[in-house]
């Protein structure tokens, strides 16, 4: 009895020290991460069980950022985008293929950013601004990448898909090169 009364004494006082940008963040990432939910899932599929069960995917990443929930809801709303494109036959609009992954690209950022933040920490809201201005400008050029692929997909048919599908392939193992470099080059 005396160590669930240390836990519920210990978990009070740092309730009492929780600051507001921390707060904030953790509250952006539930935010996000419900919002590419919502945005992958077919609305078939919408019930309140449902909801409920996409609610408690969205909080469990700001809750507990360090852990693997951030990865778990990554792949529910994956799993979500493949269920509605493949088994509800939902068309791929580029809009919202760009949309969830701006919004899973976000989600994982702000974990990151949660994960170094303890809750009590005194933060410069400009420190939170310079990380969103980091990740907005990552998300536009990926857009923008994103849209020249589509594009170069629609010319010539099947060949240019296949152009687009290698084009995305040379940078994508361009980027993991480039990576691979930096880690070695430290």
């Amino acid at each position: 009895m005396n160590a669930v009364t240390e836990r519920v004494r210990a978990l009070r006082a740092a309730a009492n020290r929780v600051s507001l940008a921390p707060l904030l963040v953790r509250a952006g990432i539930f935010l996000t991460v419900l919002f590419g939910l919502l945005l992958a899932f077919p609305v078939e599929m919408f019930s309140a069980r449902a909801l409920l069960a996409l609610t408690v995917v969205a909080v469990l990443p700001g809750v507990a950022p360090r852990r693997g929930w951030p990865t778990f809801a990554a792949l529910v709303t994956v799993g979500g985008w493949v269920m509605a494109s493949a088994g509800y036959d939902r068309p791929i609009a580029l809009w919202r293929l760009l949309a969830v992954a701006a919004a899973l690209y976000l989600a994982h950022t702000l974990c990151a950013l949660a994960a170094v933040l303890p809750y009590d920490a005194v933060v410069d809201p400009d420190l939170v601004l310079r990380w969103l201005s980091r990740a907005g400008i990552v998300m536009l050029a990926t857009a923008v990448v994103g849209v020249i692929l589509a594009w170069l997909g629609e010319i010539g048919g099947g060949a240019g898909f296949q152009a687009a599908t290698v084009a995305g392939l040379l940078v994508a193992v361009g980027l993991s090169g480039l990576l691979g470099w930096l880690l070695r080059r430290e």
